[in-house]
């Protein structure tokens, strides 16, 4: 089943991620704003990847001072997007 997400980010240079992952691969991945050839190349290296493992993989990184960092919006974007999908399948 085909999802899809539009994440509001916080504390990062990009302002959305839109999201698209089917059975629960990563299909496509889009950041809106942001340091353009790193958002490009985040998405370009998670697109085929299991979410779980993008995930994994995501999680925590900071960008200098920050809290956070696109790939860790990333992480919780997708984390977002599970969360909703069991909700629905539970519901």
């Amino acid at each position: 089943m085909e999802q899809q997400l539009e994440f509001r980010t916080h504390g990062t240079c990009s302002s959305r991620i839109l999201i698209t992952v089917e059975d629960d691969i990563v299909k496509n991945v889009e950041f809106v704003g942001g340091c353009s050839g790193n958002t490009q190349g985040i998405a370009a290296l998670v697109r085929g990847m299991n979410v779980q493992d993008v995930i994994a993989r995501l999680k925590g990184i900071r960008c200098g001072f920050k809290s956070t960092s696109c790939p860790d919006q990333l992480a919780q974007a997708l984390e977002q997007l599970t969360s909703e999908r069991e909700k629905t399948q539970t519901a």
